[in-house]
């Protein structure tokens, strides 16, 4: 499916394919009048997703949500749901200490206005069975990448960490933790700064634990942004941004006793296929100085609580 069979099915005439915004999915900005918007793809359950972002908005949260149109919006195009929603136009983050606090203002705010259960339908998270033999075949993955890239890791103690994360699925599933309703991409690049943070990218709204979505943002925060510095969160950085977080959640005992595995798990879910699938990656300087603080705190994360 091209860019300009996309385009017209929400009423916007284009002369020529447009080119995407985004590397890795189709994101066009285009004009609707007097306004810039963007089109983009969004996920199975678009109803379910607007309906939870209208609700955040609603609440004073600074969150895009479908633009009106003359057609429906969002809308099934062959097989994929796409979304106009308008362009927010703005700063992007560069890793300012105020930047970091208000980020995690804008996560606490967020996860403080999820229901108790999902009444917005959200797709629950399950990833639960990961095994031995994806961790060896990733670990494979890693050491050609980093062989090519003439890069030193660890990669016996990152592998025995990663083996040791999948001993602790079936725990961390039974455990019960607290769920929320969340956008569950929470990072830099999908933030703008109009100064205070704008989310522009909610179209991975997830129910899952709490601490699954604080941990996306400890470990990927930074990822795929050429402004944000290319490492994780210092361990004062990260205070900061859980005490703008604490401003508006608060986090249980449980939670904090699960923190380190659940921390792990999310490692072991959206970290090691990152490191593994994208060998160019490796060759980035500063993707793989991401990926190289990344694996510091999976070795050695004690200096990353939520207590």
């Amino acid at each position: 499916m091209n860019g300009t069979e996309i385009l017209s099915k929400f009423g916007f005439k284009v002369t020529k394919e447009p080119q995407s915004i985004y590397p890795f999915s189709p994101v066009y900005r285009v004009k609707n009048g007097n306004q810039d918007v963007i089109v983009k793809r969004t996920q199975g359950r678009s109803d379910s997703v607007m309906s939870y972002t209208e609700m955040l908005k609603g609440n004073g949260i600074n969150v895009v949500t479908p633009v009106r149109l003359k057609v429906k919006n969002p809308q099934k195009i062959k097989d994929e749901n796409f979304v106009v929603y308008p362009f927010i136009d703005g700063t992007v983050y560069s890793g300012k200490e105020q930047e970091i606090f208000e980020a995690g203002q804008l996560l606490g705010k967020i996860h403080s206005l999820s229901p108790i259960s999902n009444t917005y339908n959200l797709l629950e998270y399950d990833v639960y069975d990961f095994n031995r033999d994806e961790v060896i075949e990733s670990i494979d993955a890693i050491s050609n990448h980093t062989k090519k890239a003439n890069i030193a890791i660890d990669l016996e103690s990152l592998q025995e960490e990663l083996l040791e994360s999948v001993a602790y699925q079936d725990e961390i599933q039974r455990a019960g933790l607290p769920h929320v309703a969340t956008p569950h991409d929470y990072k830099a690049n999908n933030l703008i700064l109009t100064p205070d943070p704008y989310l522009i990218d909610p179209d991975n709204a997830t129910w899952l634990p709490r601490i699954f979505d604080l941990a996306l943002s400890l470990l990927l925060f930074h990822n795929e942004h050429k402004c944000a510095p290319a490492r994780v969160f210092t361990s004062e950085e990260w205070e900061t941004f859980l005490d703008g977080y604490k401003m508006y959640a608060t986090l249980t005992e449980q939670e904090k006793v699960f923190w380190e595995k659940a921390m792990r798990h999310v490692f072991l879910d959206e970290v090691m296929w990152l490191m593994a699938e994208y060998e160019e990656d490796w060759q980035n300087p500063a993707q793989a100085n991401l990926f190289r603080s990344l694996i510091e705190i999976l070795l050695d994360g004690s200096d990353f609580s939520i207590g």
